[in-house]
C-alpha cells in the first residue's frame, strides 16, 4: 500500500487565488508516486473563499476542508490541518503560490533521503517592496539572535514534516504557538530546500508588519529566557557601573570636592539596577513556572532500538 501524504493550506480570504493555486497544488501531488490528500483550513474568511472551496470538495474526493467559526489565525489553522491530517508525511503551504506547489517534490525528495524534516528556505523574494524586504530581513535576524533554538533564516511555514514530529506537534498544545521555534525545539533532522519564492498570485498578504511582530513575541516569549536573562544582566551593569561612581565620587569629595546632587543620582542609579537585578531573578522563576504549564514532552525520541518488554 502507498504511503499518504497530507498537504495543509490555511486561507483567509483567498477567494481570488483559491481555484488557481488548487490546480497548482494537485496537480503537484498528483505527480508524486504517493496517495494523498488537500486539507483546506478556511480561517474565518469573510468573502467567496468558503463557496469555492465547496465547490471544490465536492468534485474532488481528495480534499477535505475544515472552517473556523471566526479568524483563529495562521499558527491555529495549520495546527487544526495537522490534527485532521492521517499522512505518513504533512507538508504545510500557503495558497497564495509564493511558494511554489512544484518545490514539495525537493521537499518530499529529501523526506525519502531520511530527512524528519524538510523547510523551504528563500533565496529570493520577487514582488516585495524595499520596505517588505527590509522588514522581513531584520525579523528573521532578530528571531534567530533571540531564540534559544535554532530557527533558520529567510525560511517560514513552508515545510514537510514526517508523521513522528507531526505527533510530538500534537502533543504540545500552548495557544500562542509558533511553528517554527516548535521544529527547532524538538530537534530531528532538518534539511533545507532552496527556492525562489515568487509573487503573490492575486490578493495581497495577510501578514502584516503587526502579525509579523506579534509572531517574532510569540517565538521570543514561548522559545527563549534570554530577554530575562538580559534585564538581570543589565541591572547588574548598572549596580557595578553607580559602585563605580560612589568610589570616584569619594575620592573626589576627598581630593576637589563634588556637587551634593551627584550622590543622589548615583544612589537612584544603585537602586534602579538593584530592581532591574529583582525583576530578572523573579523573572527567571517566572520563567520556570512558564515552562512546567506548557506541558512539553521532557523529552523526544527520535528512534528506539531493542526496548520492547517482555
Amino acid at each position: 500500500m502507498r504511503k499518504l501524504l497530507s498537504l495543509i493550506v490555511p486561507v483567509f480570504n483567498e477567494e481570488d487565488v483559491i481555484d488557481v493555486s488548487f490546480a497548482r497544488m494537485d496537480a503537484a501531488m498528483r505527480a508524486l508516486p504517493y496517495e494523498y490528500e488537500i486539507i483546506y483550513v478556511n480561517d474565518g474568511s469573510r468573502d467567496t473563499t468558503m463557496a469555492h472551496l465547496r465547490s471544490i470538495a465536492a468534485e474532488n474526493p481528495q480534499v477535505r476542508v475544515l472552517s473556523f467559526s471566526r479568524n483563529f489565525g495562521h499558527q491555529l489553522a495549520v495546527t487544526a490541518g495537522m490534527d485532521a491530517a492521517r499522512g505518513d508525511a504533512l507538508v504545510i503551504i500557503d495558497v497564495d503560490l509564493q511558494d511554489p506547489p512544484e518545490i514539495i517534490a525537493e521537499l518530499v525528495k529529501a523526506w525519502e533521503s531520511g530527512a524528519d524534516i524538510a523547510y523551504g528556505k528563500r533565496l529570493k523574494r520577487e514582488g516585495e517592496t524595499i520596505f517588505k524586504k527590509f522588514t522581513a530581513f531584520c525579523y528573521y535576524r532578530l528571531l534567530s539572535a533571540m531564540s534559544a533554538y535554532p530557527i533558520p533564516l529567510d525560511t517560514g511555514d513552508f515545510r514537510l514534516l514526517d508523521r513522528k514530529v507531526a505527533d510530538v506537534f500534537l502533543r504540545m498544545r500552548e495557544h500562542n504557538r509558533f511553528l517554527r521555534g516548535m521544529s527547532g525545539w524538538m530537534g530531528f533532522t532538518a534539511v533545507p530546500v532552496e527556492y525562489v519564492r515568487h509573487e503573490r498570485y492575486a490578493g495581497s498578504t495577510k501578514y502584516t508588519l503587526k502579525k509579523m511582530l506579534k509572531l517574532a513575541f510569540d517565538g521570543i516569549i514561548g522559545f527563549s529566557d534570554r530577554p530575562l536573562t538580559l534585564v538581570g544582566w543589565l541591572g547588574g551593569a548598572v549596580c557595578a557601573l553607580s559602585l563605580a561612581g560612589f568610589v570616584a565620587l569619594i575620592i573626589c569629595a576627598a581630593t576637589v570636592g563634588c556637587a551634593p546632587w551627584l550622590w543622589a543620582v548615583c544612589g537612584l542609579a544603585l537602586l534602579n539596577g538593584a530592581v532591574l537585578v529583582a525583576l530578572g531573578v523573579q523573572g527567571a522563576y517566572m520563567n520556570r513556572m512558564y515552562d512546567e504549564l506548557k506541558g512539553r514532552p521532557l523529552y523526544i525520541l527520535a528512534e528506539s532500538i531493542n526496548t520492547q518488554r517482555e
